[in-house]
């Protein structure tokens, strides 16, 4: 049947549905201030389109079965912008965390630089050449004409040291290390 009416006959039909297509929709939505739009922006469809609506059976069928389309649609939307909140917050703390992590590590790097500076002449030679030239310790020993227990002595003395001078960050060199 076709759907052409006058204003008044609208509006009839606006006041005898409006509340309970309200309290319907506030059961998919739990939002009454929503609910409410909801039903409104059906209504003001409606009347756009007063000429090409067409109800297969009675209009208040056809007004509850669009609001419960217009629920869905809603919640739909919800879940989307949800989602991509979700995701944004996501990327942001993986943002700050990677800003925080390089600050970090740009601050260790320069504090274990400083300790390693401050150990003894040849103790940090060995260092380096164990550590940075991945030499082992009997190439070390060989280069450097020193017996292979030296080497072993000195690094662990340098390994005590770099502990000690470095504490507060042991836990942010082992997360380095193992990631």
């Amino acid at each position: 049947m076709q759907f052409t009416v006058d204003l008044s006959e609208f509006e009839m039909l606006f006041k005898s549905h409006y509340s309970e297509l309200c309290a319907y929709a506030n059961k998919y939505l739990d939002d009454l201030a929503a609910a409410e739009e909801t039903v409104q922006s059906l209504f003001v469809k409606l009347w756009e389109n007063r000429e090409e609506v067409q109800f297969e059976k009675s209009a208040r069928a056809y007004l509850y079965t669009a609001t419960r389309n217009s629920c869905f649609n809603q919640l739909r939307h919800i879940k989307v912008k949800e989602e991509y909140k979700k995701h944004n917050q996501i990327e942001m703390e993986q943002e700050r965390y990677t800003v925080d992590d390089e600050y970090q590590a740009v601050e260790l790097d320069e504090k274990i630089r400083k300790s390693i500076d401050r150990l003894p002449e040849g103790r940090r030679r060995i260092f380096i050449l164990s550590r940075f030239e991945g030499l082992k310790y009997k190439e070390i020993a060989e280069k450097l004409k020193i017996s292979i227990k030296t080497v072993e002595n000195q690094m662990g003395s340098a390994i005590k040291h770099l502990k000690n001078d470095l504490s507060e960050y042991l836990t942010i060199l082992v997360l380095i290390m193992f990631s």
